[in-house]
């Protein structure tokens, strides 16, 4: 096979996960769309190590750090989702500006109806 169409798919690969960080407001879709960029930045590095002549292989084994980079950045990533879901209840990328004291059912919000106004401590004219 001619090494112009893996490069071509990798480029279309590439593509679409870059319209796909642009566009998308939904976090999980935000995430594939980087493992897109990702797959496309080792089907490059693939290609290139195997179309190349006399070079040692390494673009294998640099691929090989690009997935385990991968499967950390979806660890970590799906963990930092789900807690932005349990304190937000919701993924979207236009919502997550907000406040966090306005949905969050502990913090700074919560903790003024515990602190005690003036009113409710007794004055010294009230003894």
């Amino acid at each position: 096979m001619h090494p112009v169409v893996p490069y071509v798919l990798a480029a279309l690969l590439f593509g679409i996960g870059l319209y796909g960080v642009l566009v998308r407001r939904n976090l999980l879709l935000l995430l594939m769309a980087v493992e897109l960029l990702l797959n496309a930045a080792n089907l490059i590095l693939v290609t290139a190590d195997v179309s190349t002549v006399g070079v040692p292989r390494s673009g294998s084994v640099f691929a090989l750090f690009v997935i385990v980079l991968a499967a950390a950045e979806v660890g970590v990533g799906l963990a930092l989702i789900l807690q932005l879901y349990r304190l937000r209840q919701t993924v979207a990328v236009d919502r997550i500006d907000t406040p966090a004291e306005e949905s969050a059912p502990f913090g700074p919000a919560a903790n003024a109806a515990a602190v005690p106004t003036e009113a409710a401590v007794p004055t010294e004219e009230a003894r």
